[in-house]
């Protein structure tokens, strides 16, 4: 039989093309292989983490340490949907300033090593949870404001500290135990630039806070552009003097002193605020504490012919010499409670707060207004003819009623423009307004009778929540405040559920806030001092549970939070970190 060359040759074309095939395979296996070692390399995945490495303040309700630690380098890409633009460029910009590398996030893809989700299934509006594995990030939250949080606790847990920037691996279920968190700071007495304001929001969004009390009149200022009523910025947002040391002084400034807000400049910051998940709450007050108003509108007093009294004849050579020239109203130069209040009595009186609050309410999208209600004395009320007939005309018991009616009057306009008032414990006095909501700075006693009479309440008090007292009993070499002594052991041990409420009026607690009055904080850096690190003590006691209060536990973790002080260029008070109070 004859061999066919032909199928001699399809044969070895046949091998040759198996052969050919089997490298190419074998190529494409080894480069996929390449590929993915590549691409999931990293060196930290089995690194045991430690204790150390989670200082998170506030503490978490809920956390599991992991083993492996997330690298962010240039490859780090962040994804979410297109309504957390704001969050995700935010962690980008973080994390970018950090590292050094330009970091991106982007709505159009969802392979991101970090992924920022919406999640219908967590509870809390605040809630949110945070995976962290050595190749992912997850930060889930039910809103954009819960994955911000998510954001401000991975921010903690950055560690630069090796020659990497790396995150270690944790799950953290998490949510706030009260819905009201605030800081509130006195512009008035002293005022503070937009960009300081702006500085304070970061600091209450950092530590996971939701609201600004924002004081913007007083006595001794108005600090608020009207424009229905010029003469408050042009008259009331400055005074002639201040006087020197503590009340009542040692002297005058000789000074003028002031400076007020446009109103394009409150909604620039109420915009940042809410930027940033944060709610600005004004304070226009009243019926007391309105000398400044008083300066530019001698109406509202119960006596507009009565010289403003400077404590202790205390006063500017310049305001004395106003008052000698024909004008007895002057914006206060010292501190302390005055008796020229606004007049009860007089209907132009509500005019004029029914027009002020008309203009401030629609740049605040806030569901409350502050009122004030404190330190009104009655002395004028008693004289002024208006002030008894408006009394005996409403069937009145006292100057007190007088207040309370006051509240009243001023909630109903308030409410009818589809806001709800705040006011300070006093407004308890003479009748409570019926939807009003009680800020007990007095102790904890207002809170309670509020609560007590089913009024939401924030708990706010001066024993424990009053930053403008000295932070350290070595008070001659602290700078120069008000009096008290509240250390951050102090503010830490606070426990802002009176025990006095049973379960069924704990409800009407919305939460705490700390207070910051400026007579004696004239800086930006003074009130960083000030609030620094008793702000963060506050945080947690706002948002964490009763149950995992630990102060020890909280010093260590606070230690953390000097190196994050140091880093952003604040000024803080470094007594605890000594731990010599």
């Amino acid at each position: 039989m004859g061999i066919d060359g032909s199928n001699i040759q399809i044969t070895i074309n046949i091998k040759q093309v198996l052969i050919f095939n089997n490298k190419i395979m074998r190529i494409a296996f080894l480069m996929i292989v390449s590929f993915l070692t590549i691409s999931c390399s990293n060196k930290y995945k089995d690194t045991v983490n430690t204790a150390q490495e989670y200082p998170i303040i506030p503490k978490p309700l809920a956390m599991e340490i992991s083993t492996g630690k997330f690298l962010v380098d240039a490859k780090t890409k962040i994804s979410g949907e297109e309504s957390l633009e704001k969050e995700g460029t935010f962690l980008a910009e973080l994390l970018g300033a950090v590292s050094g590398e330009t970091i991106q996030f982007s709505s159009e893809e969802s392979n991101g090593d970090i992924l920022l989700k919406l999640d219908e299934t967590i509870e809390n509006e605040e809630g949110y949870e945070l995976l962290v594995t050595y190749n992912k990030i997850v930060i889930s939250g039910k809103t954009p404001k819960g994955i911000f949080y998510g954001i401000q606790t991975l921010r903690q847990l950055i560690n630069s500290d090796l020659e990497d920037l790396t995150i270690p691996a944790v799950t953290i279920k998490d949510n706030p135990r009260f819905v009201y968190r605030g800081m509130h700071l006195d512009v008035a007495r002293h005022f503070f630039p937009v960009e300081f304001i702006k500085k304070y929001i970061d600091l209450i969004a950092m530590h996971k806070m939701n609201t600004f009390h924002w004081h913007l009149t007083e006595d001794q200022g108005w600090r608020i552009e009207i424009k229905k009523y010029p003469k408050l910025t042009e008259i009331g947002a400055w005074r002639n003097g201040t006087i020197i040391g503590h009340h009542p002084g040692t002297g005058n400034t000789e000074t003028k002193y002031g400076g007020f807000y446009t109103q394009e400049e409150v909604k620039e910051v109420v915009k940042y605020a809410t930027e940033n998940h944060v709610t600005v709450i004004p304070e226009i007050e009243l019926p007391g504490h309105g000398s400044a108003a008083i300066a530019a509108y001698p109406f509202l007093s119960c006596f507009p012919n009565e010289p403003t009294k400077v404590t202790k004849d205390m006063g500017s050579k310049a305001g004395k010499e106003i008052q000698a020239n024909g004008t007895p109203k002057i914006v206060q130069e010292t501190w302390g409670v005055f008796d020229d209040v606004f007049c009860g009595g007089n209907e132009e009186t509500f005019h004029f707060l029914e027009n002020v609050l008309a203009e401030v309410m629609p740049l605040f999208p806030s569901e409350y207004i502050h009122i004030g209600g404190d330190e009104c004395p009655k002395g004028n009320w008693k004289k002024c003819p208006d002030c008894q007939k408006r009394i005996k005309d409403n069937n009145l018991k006292d100057e007190h009623e007088l207040q309370s009616y006051f509240i009243q009057r001023i909630e109903k306009f308030v409410n009818a423009n589809g806001k709800k008032i705040i006011g300070w414990d006093e407004i308890l006095e003479g009748g409570l307004a019926p939807n009003a909501t009680v800020m007990s700075w007095r102790g904890t006693e207002g809170g309670i009778v509020a609560a007590k009479q089913k009024h939401d309440v924030i708990m706010t008090p001066n024993h424990s929540l009053y930053f403008d007292h000295y932070q350290h009993k070595d008070k001659d070499n602290e700078p120069m405040a008000i009096g008290g002594l509240t250390t951050v052991e102090d503010v830490y041990n606070y426990e802002p559920m009176p025990t006095e409420l049973r379960a069924e009026e704990q409800k009407y607690v919305l939460g705490t806030q700390a207070n910051v009055w400026t007579e004696y904080i004239p800086t930006t850096t003074q009130v960083e001092y000030m609030i620094l690190p008793r702000m963060t003590a506050l945080s947690e006691i706002a948002w964490s549970q009763p149950a995992s209060k630990d102060w020890e536990d909280f010093s260590e973790r606070l230690k953390h939070f000097s190196e994050v002080y140091e880093e952003m260029g604040l000024n803080y008070a470094k007594h605890t970190f000594e731990r010599k109070q």
